[in-house]
């Protein structure tokens, strides 16, 4: 049986007809996917103007000439009613709901209608596929968060297990709990495991210092795919070692679609059947492939909410070699929000901070995560699990590293706890501006 797709069918959304529709553009020639292109953001724009009243005003009498005349959707544009958003002919009833995470700061609540959203599983169950993977059969380890109070925390149960998912709450990452993490993989045929980057890497050190690799314990495991949170090159290959299968990094938004996700070569394959994406500079002009800038996201199929131009918050490079249906995600540098103004002027993204201390921060194998908050301009707490206090040596290091690469007269300041805050779902904000 499967389940998942009938779960899906049960909501009202038409699987069948989207993995057709997906199947239709993916064999769309080269030569002709431009078009393609094209047309969708044609159509998608000339919808919204006649059926949505949001969308038309947030236009106003501004003349449109070509694409780039279009303006940018904020974040911050979207946070008024969901109903004064929707188009005609949509209601609160007839849509799929959801709400962002808020790790932008412009939380909002937002729509898609059926057939998108089941788009967006076809277009996840392809990309799962690649390794051969299957939502309906596949047997996957979820390294999640989960509701805390009771009826949310049952009906999350129920929905792992018409998924074929058991889940792995990371809330309490202690560990006694890790102990009874790695018990399950000794008794239950795990095809995969899906998460939250960290919460992965503190299983995957705790495996480190227990010397197991957990394809020996569980020879049915295939493949590991992270989400959510940044995978740095140090941290994949912590993690390939420990759990002895490929790591695959996968990016997303929940708002969206599946935006990007590694293939086997390791190329993070941009997702051109759904969404069309471009990169901008500070000035909202659109940048050639190969240069660094905001990622800008049209939804080219969501009738039921604009999504045309949408700022996602996130900069990153689009690699030359990429073609309109072939598109390479080079780089992702991290969120636009998460910046360090140093007291120079000198603006840097805040993950800049994180990578640079991480690998001396890590060296003695004690600390086991760790995270870090720009209190002043100058000033950068870093607050970390571990056994033991970091060295003075170590921390004079840290600095040595931060003045090197960034900029001299920065005061780090360290602090240890027992465990670190995580948000509501469980994800780590591994770098905070609060200046």
């Amino acid at each position: 049986m499967n389940w998942f797709d009938l779960t899906l069918k049960l909501k009202g959304f038409p699987i069948e007809g989207a993995k057709s529709e997906l199947q239709k553009i993916q064999d769309i020639p080269e030569a002709e996917y431009a078009n393609y292109i094209e047309l969708k953001k044609k159509e998608i724009v000339s919808y919204h103007l006649q059926h949505n009243s949001f969308y038309k005003n947030l236009l106003g009498n501004k003349p449109i000439d070509k694409w780039e005349d279009l303006p940018i959707l904020t974040k911050k544009d979207l946070q008024q009613p969901l109903k004064d958003r929707l188009s005609e002919g949509f209601t609160l009833k007839n849509v799929y709901i959801n709400k962002t995470s808020g790790s932008s700061g412009h939380p909002f609540v937002f729509a898609k209608d059926k057939f998108s959203h089941a788009l967006t599983w076809s277009v996840i169950f392809n990309r799962f596929g690649w390794f051969g993977l299957d939502f309906n059969s596949s047997y996957q380890a979820r390294f999640y968060g989960i509701p805390l109070d009771k009826i949310g925390y049952y009906k999350e149960r129920l929905k792992d297990k018409l998924a074929t998912r058991y889940r792995f709450p990371i809330f309490n990452l202690s560990d006694d709990k890790l102990e009874t993490f790695l018990a399950e993989f000794y008794t239950k045929k795990f095809d995969y495991i899906n998460g939250y980057t960290s919460s992965i890497e503190l299983f995957a050190k705790y495996l480190q210092n227990k010397n197991i690799v957990l394809k020996e314990v569980c020879s049915t495991l295939k493949v590991c795919i992270v989400t959510s949170e940044m995978l740095f090159p140090e941290t994949k290959k912590l993690l390939e070692k420990q759990l002895g299968v490929p790591v695959v990094n996968e990016y997303g938004a929940s708002e969206l679609d599946l935006i990007a996700f590694q293939n086997k070569q390791d190329k993070w394959v941009l997702n051109s059947e759904t969404l069309f994406v471009e990169v901008v500079d500070e000035n909202n002009k659109v940048l050639p492939y190969g240069r660094e800038g905001k990622l800008i996201v049209t939804s080219l199929f969501n009738k039921a909410h604009p999504f045309i131009r949408y700022e996602l918050g996130d900069v990153g490079v689009i690699s030359e070699k990429s073609s309109a249906k072939h598109q390479i995600l080079q780089k992702l540098t991290g969120r636009t929000n998460d910046v360090a103004t140093l007291p120079s002027g000198k603006v840097v993204p805040g993950l800049t901070f994180y990578y640079v201390t991480k690998s001396i921060i890590e060296d003695s194998g004690d600390v086991k995560e760790f995270v870090i908050k720009q209190t002043k301009p100058n000033t950068f707490v870093v607050t970390y699990v571990s056994s033991e206090k970091i060295s003075d040596l170590k921390k004079r290091d840290m600095i040595n590293a931060i003045e090197k690469y960034l900029e001299k007269g920065l005061e780090l300041q360290l602090n240890r706890v027992d465990v670190l805050e995580r948000k509501k779902s469980g994800k780590l904000k591994q770098f905070e501006s609060l200046v």
